[in-house]
């Protein structure tokens, strides 16, 4: 009897073998690098490595049990991968402790970790079908504005460091646009594959590109002025940028029209450019990122350029290969443990090492945008697009600013950088990005049946 000439269908239990087996080895060189600090500084391993080892180890096995079980066809390199530079930023945290640098806490970042992966679990259990968030595309539209805008609500919002983009419960605090971004994702998918037909037509020609008609710019004005408001308002760049970078680039994903990465630009430079004219703290941070080495504004209290500037000294001493884990002085940057961790990594791993971060990241986007080829229908495209690109843009906005490439922004380094609600946050998006990655990935009925008549047939 011939065999049946069906493709093979692999088994999701091979893949989960393969991606504990990364788990574990990510596991195996945070630890690694955890001794190495405490080698560096008192000459001895860490007393506490055991702990956090176990700590992480157990949190990671967790999040790979929930996911073996719920989502088996997910792709097996994104936990791996989002373990390894969660693991870093702890290591370089704990550094920094050492240091000692007040304010940096390794023990409260693995306890957030800790409630980040209980995030991740609770997000697969409960949604078994991304798609069902698309029956709630405007509901997400008003969490995210309301999330957006809370800060601005007296007695509500606090302002720390000169950006009013927290809120206060007693001692507690929350940056409520961390989560917000989650929400507006889920809301421009939703409504782009209602209204990208229309959004696609194209008006009149100009040069080589085919304009959008103007009654269809309606959607871009709006979160143009919603992403202005944050700026001038809140004193926020960097939700600024993310919101309607993520939103434009949405746009061109579900319409293939480059008129609208082009109209989006021009109207964010436009506006950045006539609030600097008429709102000082605006133009004070952009005149700090063209002149941050003029005296004026390294010796400013505050909103002065010291900040940048350390962090690039701390760069310029850690050169191609670092100093070496420990035996740097990033404790001399600014909130090195939150918004400069990634100068703070660069002095002691240096550029090879900063570049190797990079490249994980960059796995992780490449892996999420390889998520959104794969998807069978426009929602789980434009979703998993979404929230690769929020991550990738994040990523590009937090290293750009803190090396002076563009100006400052209050965003962290996803996963790195210590604080609760970028983390906890970033942990429900990679949840997401699994739960739409097992369902492009998961084959079709039909073909498990077929995978199975081939294996019977081959006997």
């Amino acid at each position: 009897m011939s065999e049946v000439a069906v493709s093979p269908v692999p088994m999701p239990a091979k893949r989960r073998g393969a991606q504990l087996i990364m788990l574990a080895l990510a596991v195996l060189i945070v630890m690694g690098a955890y001794a190495n600090v405490g080698l560096a500084i008192d000459g001895q391993v860490p007393a506490g490595m055991l702990t956090y080892g176990l700590s992480l180890g157990g949190l990671m096995l967790a999040a790979y049990l929930v996911l073996a079980k719920f989502a088996p066809w997910a792709d097996p390199l994104i936990l791996p991968l989002v373990t390894l530079v969660n693991g870093i930023g702890l290591v370089v945290i704990y550094r920094l402790e050492s240091a000692p640098m007040k304010g940096a806490s390794a023990t409260n970042q693995i306890i957030m970790t800790g409630i980040g992966v209980v995030l991740f679990a609770v997000t697969l259990l409960v949604l078994r079908d991304h798609r069902a968030l698309q029956r709630l595309t405007y509901t997400a539209g008003l969490v995210g504005v309301v999330l957006l805008i809370s800060p601005l609500v007296p007695g509500l919002g606090k302002e720390i460091n000169g950006a009013r983009i927290w809120i206060g419960f007693g001692s507690a605090t929350i940056q409520p646009a961390e989560f917000a971004k989650i929400a507006l994702v889920v809301f421009f998918a939703g409504y782009l594959v209602a209204k990208r037909d229309v959004l696609a037509l194209a008006g009149r020609r100009l040069l080589f590109i085919d304009l959008p008609r103007a009654r269809d710019l309606g959607p871009v004005l709006i979160t143009w002025a919603v992403a202005i408001g944050v700026l001038v308002l809140q004193k926020d760049l960097g939700s600024s940028l993310l919101l309607f970078g993520g939103f434009v680039v949405m746009l061109y994903i579900a319409t293939q029209r480059t008129s609208w990465v082009l109209i989006g630009i021009l109207l964010f430079v436009g506006g950045a450019f006539l609030a600097g004219q008429l709102f000082s703290h605006v133009g004070d941070r952009f005149d700090v990122w063209l002149n941050p080495s003029s005296a004026e504004f390294y010796e400013r209290e505050f909103g002065g350029s010291y900040q940048i500037m350390q962090g690039l000294f701390g760069l310029g001493a850690g050169g191609i290969l670092g100093t070496g884990l420990g035996q740097g002085h990033p404790e001399l940057i600014p909130l090195a443990f939150s918004d400069f961790i990634f100068n703070a990594t660069g002095e002691e791993l240096g550029l090879t090492g900063l570049m190797a971060i990079l490249m994980i990241y960059a796995l992780i986007v490449q892996r999420g945008l390889r998520t959104s080829l794969a998807a069978r229908d426009p929602f789980s495209k434009l979703l998993a697009g979404g929230l690769s690109f929020i991550l990738a843009w994040q990523v590009f906005i937090i290293v750009g600013g803190v090396t002076n490439l563009i100006p400052l922004t209050g965003l962290v380094t996803p996963f790195m950088s210590q604080g609760g609600s970028a983390l906890l946050a970033n942990w429900i998006l990679i949840a997401l990005l699994v739960r739409t990655s097992d369902a492009a990935r998961r084959p079709p009925p039909q073909a498990i049946q077929n995978e199975g008549l081939t294996q019977v047939f081959q006997r």
